[in-house]
């Protein structure tokens, strides 16, 4: 097959939030029929499967998106602002500095 009749698709990625991996985890778990939940929602037995998995592994906190990480993220964030602030105040005082100087020097 030659580069003009390769076909490139781009497989879009589903997300599925914690609350709906944890519904159909506990789901199967009552029906016992992993493959009928799978077929229903529309993804793979195997994923279901995972998630059962590291459900009865780790639990509901498994599918928790990690919230130090978060917090961590959101503190650097915080530093750079409260960073550039800082410097944008230094500008406006030296501005006003040179300001008041050549305003006194035009007034005499």
């Amino acid at each position: 097959m030659n580069n003009s009749t390769k076909r490139w698709y781009k497989i879009k990625r589903t997300r599925y939030t914690a609350r709906f991996k944890f519904d159909r985890v506990v789901e199967s778990l009552k029906k016992s029929n992993v493959s009928e939940i799978a077929r229903q929602y529309g993804f793979g037995v195997n994923l279901l499967s995972k998630w059962r998995s590291d459900f009865l592994k780790d639990g509901h906190c498994f599918f928790e998106v990690k919230p130090n990480a978060e917090i961590a993220r959101l503190r650097k964030s915080v530093a750079q602002l409260e960073q550039m602030v800082g410097k944008k105040e230094v500008e406006l005082n030296l501005l006003k500095n040179f300001s008041d100087f050549y305003q006194s020097r035009s007034g005499l």
